[in-house]
């Protein structure tokens, strides 16, 4: 799952290189944290929300078929800054 999100926002940026997915497990699901070059994060977002919807909407599909919770989280914070807590 977390190639499958990797390779759909590299594909929407204009900065591929600065694309990062990282997995974090929970007990029953896994949240998807993608971040992206401060000037693409309204790509991978898109109008109205359009975009983010429609690759959460994937996850759910694939989360049916695994039987394991898929979330996504767009991080909005620049590259270099850390979240606090980790």
């Amino acid at each position: 799952m977390q190639e499958l999100v990797t390779e759909i926002a590299k594909a929407l940026v204009d900065d591929p290189k600065a694309v990062i997915v990282e997995a974090v497990d929970r007990e029953e699901s896994t949240v998807l944290r993608l971040r992206v070059a401060p000037g693409d994060v309204g790509k991978v977002i898109g109008k109205q929300g359009r975009t983010a919807r429609s690759m959460r909407t994937i996850l759910g599909a694939v989360s049916m078929k695994h039987h394991h919770r898929y979330t996504l989280d767009i991080l909005e914070e620049h590259l270099d800054k850390q979240i606090p807590g980790e």
